[in-house]
This record gives C-alpha cells, sequence and structure tokens, in this order.
C-alpha cells in the first residue's frame, strides 16, 4: 500500500509537471506566426477611398472599434468617435472575461509600424507579441488580398486621433491560456475579377466574416442560429443558405433591398430590455455596392442548404418566483 501511495504521488507530481510545461510553452512561446512585415504603406488616395470602404462597410472594422448605441436598433455607432474603441464584451452578455476593444486612431497607433499593423490585422498578434482575442476575425482578414489590407492600413491611418484608453483584457481561466494558441499565419489571397461573381462573392463574405455569426455548427455554413445575449432577451443569427428556411425564396432584388432599407437617411428606432434587437450592424452593411451586394447573393446560392428554421429572437424569461 505504501509503495501504491508512493507512486501515486510520483504520478500527479509528473502531471502537474507536464501541465506547468504545456501552459509555460503556451503563454510563453506562442503565438508564434514570425515577424512584422517590413513595409511602408504609401497613403495614396486610392488606397484610402478602397480602405475607407472596405474598413466601414465590408470588414466593418470601424464598427468594432467604435462604440454602439446599443438603446437603439441594430446599434448604429457613436459617428462622433470613429475608431476610438470602448466597446465592452464582458459576461453580462455571455462573454468569458472582461475586453474593451481597442482604440485604432493614429493617436494609439502612432508607435506601430505597418508591419505590426498588417501581422495584427491577418495573424491576430499585437505589436509585443501577444495574441488578440477572436472576436476580430483576423482568421478572415488574413485571406484576403495584400493590397485591400495596405488599404484598410493607408485609411485608418487617416483617421482623426483620439486619446481614449480603455483597461486592459481579462479572460477567464483557460480561456487566458487557450487564447495564445488562436493566432495563425496569414494565408492571403488574390481578389478575384467581379465578372466572377461566385468568387468574387465568396471573397466579399469572407472579408465581412459572415460565417462567424452565421454559421453555429462545422459543416453547416451560413446556417444561422447562432445565440446573442442580448439585454432582456437572445438574438439568434439567420440562416443564409438557400434552403426554404433560410433564404430560398428571396430573390436578388430581396436581398439586396433588405440591406438598402438601412441605407442612406434610414432612421433608427429606441429598443428596450426585452425589445427585438439584433447584433447585425446593418446600418454599416447596407452601404456596401448594389454590386457587391448581388455578388454575396450569388455566392450564397452556391453553398449547400441547410434546414434549419430560426427563432430570431427570444426575451429572457424571469426565473424569480
Amino acid at each position: 500500500m505504501k509503495k501504491f501511495k508512493k507512486w501515486a504521488a510520483y504520478t500527479v507530481i509528473t502531471l502537474l509537471l507536464v501541465v506547468v510545461a504545456a501552459v509555460s510553452y503556451i503563454t510563453l512561446a506562442l503565438p508564434n506566426v514570425g515577424e512584422p512585415k517590413d513595409i511602408k504603406v504609401d497613403l495614396t488616395p486610392q488606397r484610402i477611398a478602397r480602405g475607407k470602404y472596405l474598413a466601414n462597410y465590408v470588414a466593418v472594422c470601424i464598427d468594432c472599434h467604435s462604440t454602439r448605441k446599443w438603446g437603439e436598433f441594430a446599434g448604429p455607432i457613436d459617428t462622433t468617435h470613429i475608431g476610438a474603441g470602448g466597446e465592452h464584451f464582458d459576461q453580462n452578455i455571455g462573454f468569458p472575461g472582461d475586453v474593451y476593444v481597442p482604440n485604432i486612431t493614429p493617436s494609439n497607433l502612432k508607435t506601430w509600424t505597418d508591419g505590426e499593423l498588417y501581422r495584427a490585422i491577418t495573424t491576430g498578434v499585437r505589436k509585443d507579441g501577444s495574441a488578440i482575442f477572436p472576436i476580430m476575425p483576423y482568421s478572415s482578414y488574413g485571406k484576403m488580398d495584400q493590397e485591400d489590407i495596405y488599404s484598410i492600413i493607408a485609411y485608418i491611418r487617416t483617421l482623426k486621433p483620439y486619446n481614449n484608453t480603455y483597461p486592459a483584457r481579462k479572460l477567464d481561466f483557460p480561456l487566458n491560456v487557450i487564447v495564445h494558441t488562436m493566432p495563425g499565419k496569414a494565408a492571403e489571397t488574390t481578389r478575384p475579377a467581379e465578372k466572377d461573381t461566385v468568387a468574387y462573392g465568396k471573397y466579399l463574405i469572407t472579408t465581412a466574416a459572415c460565417a462567424d455569426c452565421h454559421t453555429k455548427d462545422k459543416g453547416l455554413d451560413y446556417g444561422g442560429g447562432a445565440e446573442f445575449g442580448m439585454p432582456g432577451g437572445t438574438v439568434r443569427s439567420a440562416n443564409l443558405t438557400a434552403d426554404a428556411t433560410g433564404i430560398g425564396a428571396w430573390s436578388r432584388e430581396m436581398f439586396i433591398a433588405k440591406f438598402k432599407q438601412y441605407s442612406g437617411n434610414a432612421k433608427t428606432h429606441a429598443v428596450k430590455p426585452g425589445q427585438f434587437q439584433t447584433v447585425m450592424p446593418w446600418y454599416r452593411y447596407s452601404n456596401m455596392s448594389v454590386n457587391d451586394l448581388g455578388a454575396i447573393y450569388t455566392y450564397l446560392r452556391s453553398v449547400k442548404p441547410v434546414k434549419n428554421k430560426v427563432v430570431k429572437f427570444s426575451v429572457k424569461q424571469n426565473t424569480k418566483g
């Protein structure tokens, strides 16, 4: 019995050492995506214009890196502080930690090289080598055309500077360890010709990272049903596939019109806790061009239909007796 207890103790100690070694490796050696590129992005008018379009209306970087007014439908951004950060994710919305989205205006990025920005956008690694939590869909951005990434960098270099700072990120265990394994090397692609509508639509929908919200289960791409906590209820992403439970009955014109109803002078409205709300940034995506929205629709018609009838919103039940 004594020998058994001794070997059991040795086993536990060995396992603890293995765990400590593994955690030490993960937190100290990872992420490992390589050094930043030695690049200098020229701020040409063409790049700035392209970057403005992508960052505001396709990749919607500005949507996350500005605060959203959640007392209004679809949470339109505060346009008085574009790119100044401050959007907050915490346990009140079911997030496993406490994260403030950072300021990406020139005042906060003035010490970052273009190569460091490129690495952050495409791999999820900060200037200091630490991992970015994938609220930012860097795995999708890493599949963009290099020139489009340069354009986004050029545009954010021109934003009005703000000095906003926020508390450091806090992630719950074991996510605070796992996050170090999440960044990966970029896999840039070439932007397809617009006449290749399916390929071009796939490129745009990847850049927009639509799958992150509209795919709940692996293998059921764009089938919807992912849940997001909102004040007073739960909202679920729509099924975007051509099944009857998705957008199977929608024409190209109906799809485009759904977005365009939120563009231009469209007015938002107040939403109280418990009323239907959405995380979908309609007011951002609505400014995509008709051609780009049409290409996304064409691509979605090419993906496998998923039968999944989604209940868009359910009110949080009061469990107090």
